[in-house]
Formats: C-alpha cells, structure tokens, sequence
C-alpha cells in the first residue's frame, strides 16, 4: 500500500469570512480520498488561537468546533527542519510532519499572502497562488494596476486612503464625485476586503460620503468604481503551468448587487451555468480570465469575475485566490459541470500544489 501524504487544512482565521471558512472546510473535508490523504484540520479562532482538532466535518461546518474535546494547541513550525506542526500535549511538545497545506482561509490573514508567507518560511508545499500573488490579488488597487498592462477592460476608478480622506472628507467625496464627472451610481469597495465585505452602491453625494467611510472601516484604501450594468459571470482556472478555464457561471443577486447577505445569507440568490451566448464570446471570456490569472502569477487555482455588458463588453471586475469551496460556491461547480468532481478537484489541487502536475 502506498504512503498516504499528511494533508494540513487550515480554517477559521481572524477575518470577517471565518464562518464562511469552517464550511468551506466542512466541504473539503467531506470529499477528499481519505484512501490517499491523511488529514490534519487546524482550526483558526476569530481572536487568532490555533488548534488542532478532530471535531466530524458537519461540527466545523456548524461552528462548534472550537470546544470539541480532545482539542489542542498546535501551531506551524517556521523551522524548517520539522516541516509541520508543533503539538501541546501531555504537558510537552509532539511534532507532525506535513507533507502538503490545504489552507481554506478566505479574505483578510488567510488569501492575502500572510499565511502564504509563514508557508513559504515554513518550507511546506501548499495549495493555490503565491505570497506575491495572492498579496495582488487581494489589494483590488493592485490588480487594476497589473491588469491595466494587458488588453483585459476593466471599470474605471478612483482610489483614496484613510490620510487623505480624514484631512478633508467633503473635498476627497467632491473630487472623487468629479472624478466621474457626477455620474451616479458609484460602487465603493474596500481595496483589501474580501467577499464584498463593505461595499456600498452610491446614488449620491451623501451616500458617496457615507460608502467612502465604511469602506475605509474595513480598510486603510477605498476604491470607487463607475458602474458596469451587465451580468455577472465567473470562470473557474486551474493550474500551474498547464492553465485550464472551466465553462462559465453567472450570478443572480437577490439584491440590487451581489452584496455579502446576498451571496450567504440570502436563498434567492442564484447560481447557474452561462449557456445562452456564442462560443467565441465564451471564448473571448476564459482567454481574459487566464490573462489576469498568468499576469498577476497565480498558480494552483483562483476565481475570476466579469462583468458581460449587453454589448457583448467584456469587462473584468476581481479575481480571487481562495474562491469558496462550500457546497454551493461557483469554484467547484464550475468544474464539476466540466467533468471534474469536487473529490477529484481537491485531488488536482494537492497534486499542483506538491509539482506532481503542471
């Protein structure tokens, strides 16, 4: 019998989707070959306590791992001559050798290139893009900035910072007002935030103040972009290499926009597979999203999202490094329409990230 490979997976974190992460968790938890994979869930609290954990998938999923018996500390080891965690038990120490890290970390101390670094040091493989890259795609400032140097569109925007914004909040709302030439609505996002974790739809001035604000709570940057009305799609990518784009999902927001309640909290929203438009603008769609994916060094896996203008406008809004892997997350669907299930997606994922495949 071959050796089974020790599979770490990282969950929870101090971020404002670690519900999110548990389930996501859950999920990979669920479906992965326990014939080859040896699992070893590390568990993330929201004040930033690392435990190890043997809590069933569906106590992670409810979020009552935490106080699961049998817990113990364990953090990762940035000396690289344990290559793995380090245990409390007993009064002492244990080690746990890892052979591979499925971090299932989503936004802020997880996707944004903070754990990636700690891996790095640490010498473990690990799951999904890099510290640099995961770092650029999560500061949406950033991404503008790379994709700007290739022929992918994206919306045009406005970028402001707490400084600037605290020594004149009317005069910095003004100039972004006249940035796009009065033209409402605006979207105001966080540059560093995932899941649109305080982004705002403004109608006016003083909801421009008041988006500008709540972005810059999540955030020291905040982005304002002119609006795109089109449909909201998604494309899977895979690889490191060898890059692979799956077919393409839209989104159905129950809200006036895809909004943090409208993607987890409300049942109306939809997610479904994009069929009704010609194969070369399907195909137009996966050659931009691998751009993005290759410009900004994404290895492993990441999510990239589009917006579809009526026109047949193709135009790039964000992609993500650590896209949900819940039950009902598009990442995963997307692949298991083209064949892929999630099993064997999870499979290919520990296999890229190990240079077992390209």
């Amino acid at each position: 019998m071959e050796k089974k490979y020790d599979v770490l997976v990282l969950f929870g974190g101090v971020s404002s989707e670690h519900d999110i992460s548990c389930i996501s968790a859950a999920s990979v938890i669920e479906h992965i070959d326990t014939e080859k994979y040896k699992v070893h869930a590390v568990g993330i609290t929201a004040d930033g306590q690392w435990m190890l954990t043997e809590a069933p998938a569906d106590v992670i999923k409810e979020g009552k791992w935490e106080d699961f018996p049998g817990n113990r500390k364990a953090v990762i080891s940035p000396d690289r001559s344990t290559h793995g965690l380090i245990i409390e038990e007993n009064g002492g120490t244990a080690v746990q050798y890892i052979d591979v890290v499925f971090p299932v970390l989503h936004g802020k101390n997880g996707e944004d290139g903070t754990m990636q670094g700690l891996l790095e040091i640490a010498g473990l493989p690990y799951v999904g893009p890099g510290t640099c890259a995961s770092a650029c795609a999560m500061d949406k400032s950033v991404t503008k900035l790379i994709v700007g140097t290739t022929d992918v569109e994206q919306a045009d925007y406005y970028l402001t910072d707490r400084y600037t914004f605290s020594e004149n909040p009317i005069g910095e709302t003004e100039a972004a007002e006249k940035y796009f030439n009065g033209a409402y609505p605006l979207f105001v996002k966080p540059s560093s935030a995932g899941s649109s974790v305080g982004v705002s739809k403004a109608y006016n001035r003083e909801q421009l103040f008041e988006a500008i604000r709540t972005a810059l709570d999540e955030d020291h940057k905040a982005l304002i972009e002119n609006t795109i009305v089109g449909r909201e799609i998604e494309v899977a990518v895979l690889g490191n290499r060898n890059v692979m784009t799956s077919v393409i999902g839209e989104i159905v927001a129950a809200d006036d926009f895809y909004s943090f309640e409208a993607k987890y909290e409300n049942a109306a929203s939809e997610t479904r597979i994009l069929d009704d438009i010609p194969e070369e603008k399907k195909e137009e769609i996966k050659q931009a999203a691998a751009k993005v994916y290759k410009a900004i060094g994404c290895r492993g896996m990441s999510r990239a999202d589009f917006f579809l203008e009526e026109s047949g406008r193709v135009v790039f809004n964000e992609i993500n490094t650590i896209p949900g892997f819940t039950s009902i997350s598009m990442y995963p669907k997307l692949w298991e329409e083209c064949g892929l299930s999630y099993g064997e997606l999870i499979d290919r994922l520990i296999m890229l990230a190990l240079d077992e495949i390209e």
